[in-house]
């Protein structure tokens, strides 16, 4: 038996004998030639020749549920495979969970003998069943579904679908993340939260103030010292390659809550701040989901957890403060935080870590959502095979990107007269401007940038993820880290 979310999920050998209840939904699949694939044997002609000619007269498309005189039945139009990892197959699973949602249908019986199939579909199926309910009381959460897998390869199925849900459990941890408030999710918590990896064989590295502080990491700590949550820094070890191998590195902007501290943003603009640390939860997300799986590749998730609050410590418009790399920087505007959080992390990597490669994802700036909206993220990077590989795994999995500028010219927009740099480039490309700072502070290690500003928090359900927190870019990075072949 697998618990996810409000899923109790088994996998058994078709039995001849069915009872059609009244709450009960048994799911079919329809192949190209509307004949019914994988049928059970308790399925008779007559309920056959029904559901076949009603399918062919409304030319379904998509899952259609029949209401009728010999149960619920849920018909699936069979798609093309295209490989190991279908989107339209995981995005069908999450059609199917639509339409029984409803608390009426509480048990859901799938037929089906295909194991890639069905652990694409189980995939897309769990990932819209996801629903965050940790602060209602019992009586207002939703009711247990009880979900069997008939199959003559039943064991099999199970077997190739564990490897999905540990990508799944990963996604969920993500969500769960960036949908907790910042008065029980900040940076002390937070640190707290990714202890449970260890369980799974990540090594933790949790280092405070007085750490960061002696290593130099100046100006992730100026952000958080106008907050009385003390400032964090996680690293996160999976050792799953070969030693000689240059680890994958992951850098997640993490700030709690994000008032705009002294540059203070405006009430409303306020309201969804408590997810301004959704690159710090993409990262932690995706490291369960490796080592869950055991990838056998070496990972390195690092996130820097702060709060950016206005107080009489706080920092101040036009102060100057130096980076971990020894480079200055002319704070005109402490609301451009995550830009100083990320410096020092990309820094302190470059050196201590010696990656094959370094990507960073944060929440970074409104000009993205402005450029891109909810649908795709911002790739900025230094090397054109990483783009490539990015923009792949992208499409593959759903977690769509764009790749923009980097151009000298918007480079040039961040010097300024009395430091290395300035942490905001006026007005226009603010979104490029913001990964131009970052750039600076990586020497000569292929970088990525993704500014997941408009992809972190959803207004509006999609096929695989209600609204809310969507848990975006844990597939991307899982696809990304699996199939690496360090020709870069």
């Amino acid at each position: 038996m697998i618990n996810v979310s409000n899923l109790k999920i088994d996998f058994k050998k078709i039995s001849s004998k069915q009872n059609l209840k009244k709450n009960e939904v048994n799911v079919l699949f329809l192949d190209k030639f509307k004949e019914i694939k994988f049928k059970p044997m308790w399925l008779n002609n007559e309920i056959e020749k029904f559901l076949i000619q009603n399918s062919k007269s409304r030319k379904i498309k998509h899952p259609y549920l029949f209401e009728t005189q010999f149960g619920l039945f849920l018909i699936i139009p069979i798609l093309k495979k295209t490989n190991d990892y279908s989107l339209d197959i995981e995005n069908q699973g999450g059609l199917i969970f639509d339409e029984i949602s409803n608390d009426f249908y509480d048990s859901i019986n799938f037929y089906i003998d295909d194991e890639l199939y069905s652990s694409n579909l189980l995939r897309g199926f769990c990932l819209k069943s996801y629903k965050f309910e940790n602060y209602k009381s019992n009586e207002k959460k939703r009711k247990i579904k009880n979900i069997l897998i008939f199959s003559q390869n039943y064991s099999k199925i199970k077997s190739i679908f564990q490897f999905d849900l540990n990508l799944v459990k990963g996604v969920y941890f993500t969500r769960d993340l960036v949908w907790k408030p910042a008065n029980i999710l900040n940076p002390k918590s937070f640190a707290e939260e990714c202890k449970k990896l260890k369980k799974f064989g990540v090594k933790l590295q949790i280092l405070n103030e007085s750490n960061l502080k002696k290593i130099g990491m100046t100006s992730l700590l100026a952000v958080g010292q106008g907050s009385r949550q003390e400032s964090h820094v996680v690293v996160m070890e999976w050792s799953g390659g070969n030693k000689n191998e240059k680890p994958l590195t992951f850098v997640g902007k993490g700030v709690c809550f994000d008032s705009g501290g002294l540059s203070l943003k405006p009430a409303k603009s306020m309201e969804d701040m408590k997810w301004d640390m959704g690159g710090a939860a993409t990262v932690s997300g995706l490291m369960e989901a490796v080592a869950r799986n055991k990838i056998k590749k070496n990972v390195v998730g690092i996130i820097g957890l702060v709060e950016n609050m206005p107080d009489g410590n706080a920092q101040r418009p036009g102060d100057v403060i130096k980076s971990f790399s020894g480079k200055t920087i002319e704070v005109l505007n402490t609301d451009a935080e995550g830009r100083l959080v990320l410096a020092d992390l990309l820094s302190w990597a470059e050196k201590n870590i010696k990656p094959a490669f370094m990507i960073d994802l944060a929440t970074l700036t409104g000009a993205m959502i402005v450029s891109l909206g909810k649908v795709r993220a911002g790739l900025f990077c230094n090397n054109n095979n990483l783009t490539k590989k990015i923009e792949v795994s992208g499409e593959k999995t759903g977690d769509k990107v764009w790749s923009m500028p980097l151009d000298t010219e918007y480079d040039k927009m961040i010097n300024t007269e009395i430091a290395d740099m300035k942490n905001i480039g006026g007005m226009g490309a603010g979104s490029i401007t913001a990964a131009c700072f970052l750039q600076r502070h990586v020497e000569n290690t292929p970088w990525a940038h993704l500014d997941i500003a408009g992809v972190t928090w959803l207004s509006n359900s999609t096929k695989t993820s209600s609204a809310g927190a969507s848990g975006w870019g844990v597939k991307l990075l899982f696809d990304l880290t699996r199939n690496f072949d360090y020709k870069i």
